[in-house]
């Protein structure tokens, strides 16, 4: 007992807290929506994978996040196991909306993509930071190309466009904070351009390009895609200064407001809680930013530093697409508002990258 005190006494808590904080400020937004919706099954499911989130977060903090990097087999375990997991989809999971991405076990569901993303940042870390000095090498790149390409393939062909950006995105910064030369990644953007021009002539789905397309020029599918974005402005400019009130949002209570409780939850935030719960939430994600970033900046290696890193650039990319599909600023590609948004899979991975970066305040070698 006397072990885990002392254990917590070392825990940030500006970090722990503000996380919690920010996830029962979803919850609140989830009740409110779920009157609209009268059914309050998504709320009950929250609540219990919060409470699983924060023993996960306390649990892993306790742990010393060094034996990950000195255990050669360990990551590359997990991995496999992921890929696995990714590709049973195929095979196991039924098709929601057109796409295969999460398996149902009772009345849960669990997305194995968000397991991927901790357990690619992780291995990535450790990979990086044993071969710093040699990233001039093509072999690193383009293994560390095979560990991200693998996963972002079988992503992509579920279908899902959002998930598979991420972690393309994850990938060229880690390569760009672990030193590859200009040359080797004005290469791969190259590359990429290539497969982005062939990937939207063979490989999109129609509802992808018209994703993209309607972002552009949202007149041309007013009742479509465009339609959701539409209304997302809608019930950001209904929230003025002091919002409409818990369950009395217009748009987020009588339907207009598409999927109040994920992709448009800040939407729905900004229409009950106005601006100044708007401010609120934005200034809880700085504080958890802030954080996170002095953890990084006083680790003295690269593997602690690479994993704050990959942390971060998921949490802020996820923040950033989210915000930004709500203010009509980017295409809808299904990103999560991290924290805040339903979502089992993906609360438990927040929380279990949180308590990493939590173990490498305790355990680094400051």
């Amino acid at each position: 007992m006397n072990t885990v005190l002392t254990q917590l006494r070392g825990i940030d808590w500006p970090i722990a807290g503000t996380a919690i904080l920010l996830s029962i400020f979803g919850l609140v937004s989830l009740y409110s929506s779920s009157i609209g919706l009268e059914d309050f099954g998504n709320f009950q499911k929250q609540i219990f994978f919060l409470g699983i989130g924060i023993v996960v977060m306390f649990g892993i903090s306790m742990f010393d996040y060094r034996l990950l990097r000195n255990d050669p087999y360990f990551l590359l375990i997990l991995w496999i196991l992921g890929v696995f997991a990714l590709a049973g989809l195929f095979f196991l999971a039924p098709e929601i909306r057109g796409v295969k991405s999460w398996y149902k076990i009772g009345g849960l569901s669990v997305d194995p993509i968000e397991y991927v993303k901790i357990v690619l940042l992780v291995l990535m870390a450790k990979f990086f930071s044993l071969r710093h000095i040699e990233m001039y090498r093509i072999r690193h790149i383009l293994l560390s190309g095979i560990y991200f390409g693998i996963p972002i393939l079988l992503i992509f062909f579920q279908p899902d466009l959002g998930s598979a950006s991420l972690l393309a995105i994850l990938w060229v910064v880690l390569l760009l904070i672990s030193g590859i030369k200009l040359r080797h990644f004005l290469v791969l953007l190259a590359i990429a351009a290539v497969l982005f021009s062939f990937g939207w002539g063979v490989l999109l789905q129609d509802y992808q390009k018209a994703r993209i397309i309607s972002f552009v020029e949202p007149e041309l599918d007013p009742l479509g895609i465009g339609w959701s974005q539409a209304q997302s402005k809608v019930a950001i400019g209904n929230g003025g200064l002091v919002g409409q009130g818990i369950g009395q949002g217009s748009q987020t209570q009588y339907g207009f407001l598409s999927e109040p409780q994920t992709d448009f939850v800040f939407a729905a935030i900004a229409e009950e809680f106005g601006f100044f719960g708007v401010i609120l939430l934005l200034f809880m994600f700085l504080v958890l930013l802030y954080r996170m970033f002095k953890i990084g900046l006083q680790a003295q290696n690269n593997f602690p530093r690479l994993i704050v890193a990959g942390f971060v650039t998921l949490f802020i990319l996820q923040f950033v697409v989210n915000v930004g599909m709500n203010l009509g600023l980017l295409p809808i590609i299904g990103l999560s508002l991290p924290l805040v948004s339903y979502g089992g899979s993906s609360l438990l991975a927040m929380y279990a990258g949180l308590g990493l970066l939590l173990s490498i305040k305790k355990h680094s070698d400051y």
